[in-house]
């Protein structure tokens, strides 16, 4: 699956790092056990079996001229959960949908469409801006995740956006 990702600023990206780090200390699973350089802490905008060029002509300078210069306020909602699904529950930090953050969403999607097979949840409308913590918890470990999550980070940032094309494992930096 490609993806158009919002990355966090330096304290952003360490608040949710942290939070993968508690989750692993404690035995449980964590985005921050996959061990790739591109790992990062993102939202992910737009999600699609391809956003490589080949699959949507001129995709890298339409999404960068659609959203421009990124510096965007974002604020935790707190904790949510998706699923079940593919074995388990899928933690996050839900992001308050504000105007602006709607708006850069809206912009991105409308620079990419068409895009054959887009996820439905990245789709403007239905999509839930959130960073994702861990996938594939049971009922039980969803309490004890619960239990080891610090507060909610102060006021997050983000700072970039990425295009993640996971046939070739590569980002791109578009913003």
């Amino acid at each position: 699956m490609h993806s158009l990702e919002l990355l966090l600023d330096e304290a952003g990206d360490a608040a949710v790092r942290a939070d993968w780090d508690r989750l692993t200390a404690a035995g449980l699973p964590s985005s921050g056990r996959h061990g790739s350089p591109s790992n990062a802490p993102h939202i992910t905008l737009v999600a699609a079996p391809s956003l490589a060029p080949e699959a949507v002509p001129g995709v890298d300078d339409r999404v960068a001229a659609a959203a421009g210069f990124v510096d965007l306020p974002l604020v935790s909602a707190g904790v949510l959960l998706f699923g079940p699904r593919r074995g388990g529950y899928v933690l996050v930090r839900q992001l308050v949908t504000t105007p602006e953050l709607l708006e850069l969403h809206r912009r991105v999607c409308t620079a990419v469409h068409p895009v054959p097979g887009q996820v439905r949840t990245s789709v403007p409308g239905a999509w839930t801006p959130h960073v994702t913590l861990a996938r594939r918890l049971s009922p039980a470990q969803v309490a004890e995740a619960l239990a080891v999550l610090a507060p909610p980070p102060e006021p997050l940032r983000a700072v970039g956006l990425r295009r993640w094309d996971s046939d070739a494992r590569t980002t791109v930096r578009l913003a």
